[in-house]
Formats: C-alpha cells, sequence, structure tokens
C-alpha cells in the first residue's frame, strides 16, 4: 500500500533513510569515519514535511513501513527501501508511483540525483529508462562524494 506521508512521520522518514543508506554505502560513508547524520537528515525531514511543494509517500507491507518517496519541482527527490524490504517490489511500486504524480503535476521530464558509487540504484533507475544528464553536484556529507544526475521523459 501506498500513502501520503502525514506531517508527523519525520522519525518514521528519518528511520527508513538511515536504514537503507547505512546498508547500501559503507564504500561510500564508512559508519566508522563517517556516522549517519541523524539531526540534520531529521531537519530535512521535517522541512519537507511542511513544504507544501513536496509529496512524500510511504511504501507499506504487511501494514508497517518499507520504503519512502518523494517529488517535487520536476524531481524524484528520494526513494529508500528498508533492506528486509529490497526485492519485494515496494521499491518499484513507489518509483512508478513518483513518476505518476510527477505527471500530474504537469512536468513532461523528471529528474533526479543519485551517488555516483551506487550501482545497485544507477542499475534500478536505468533499467527504468532513467539516463545520466551529465549534471553532478557535491553531496553536503563528508567525505561529498560527487552526485548524478538523471533524466527520463514523462
Amino acid at each position: 500500500m501506498i500513502r501520503r506521508a502525514r506531517p508527523d512521520e519525520s522519525e518514521t522518514l528519518l528511520r527508513i533513510q538511515r536504514e537503507a543508506a547505512v546498508a547500501a554505502f559503507p564504500h561510500v560513508f564508512p559508519p566508522d569515519r563517517y556516522p549517519f547524520p541523524d539531526d540534520a537528515v531529521h531537519a530535512d525531514w521535517q522541512n519537507a514535511l511542511a513544504d507544501p511543494e513536496l509529496e512524500i509517500y510511504i511504501g507499506e507491507f504487511d501494514g508497517e513501513p518499507a520504503a519512502s518517496v518523494a517529488v517535487g519541482h520536476g524531481f524524484l527527490r528520494n526513494l529508500y527501501v528498508l533492506p528486509g524490504h529490497q526485492g519485494t517490489g515496494v521499491g518499484s511500486a513507489l518509483h512508478d508511483h513518483a513518476l505518476e504524480r510527477l505527471r500530474a503535476l504537469g512536468w513532461d521530464e523528471a529528474k533526479l540525483w543519485t551517488l555516483e558509487g551506487n550501482q545497485v540504484a544507477r542499475r534500478f533507475y536505468e533499467r527504468r529508462g532513467w539516463r545520466l544528464n551529465g549534471e553532478t553536484r557535491e553531496v553536503p556529507f563528508p567525505p561529498h562524494p560527487l552526485d548524478v544526475g538523471y533524466s527520463r521523459p514523462l
């Protein structure tokens, strides 16, 4: 089931992102050197939930939060799946829902950022029609790896 995140669910969104990121990115953010930035990410989720230009959704599996996605300003802003729920289809369902929402909001192209070193996510997106668009940016958290930009028509 996919549902809109409630304004009081910043802790749930933080937990999903933390667990997914810590499991997926130890080669980029070694946890012994770069602990997960709980306070900054929690503040980001609180701000996102308060932003009327963003839509945030939670994917539930057996009635429990298993994944999240946010869309806004033409971007699939993030997609996180708890490690125990990867491969269940919840990530694909949220991805497709995000693209439907962007189309409904009037966008004809979607964009996203993902870590250059996140090969699993890059393959996930490329299998779904996303293509590198040549854009890069530095991630604001140490050790400041690169994000690469992807685009796809809607």
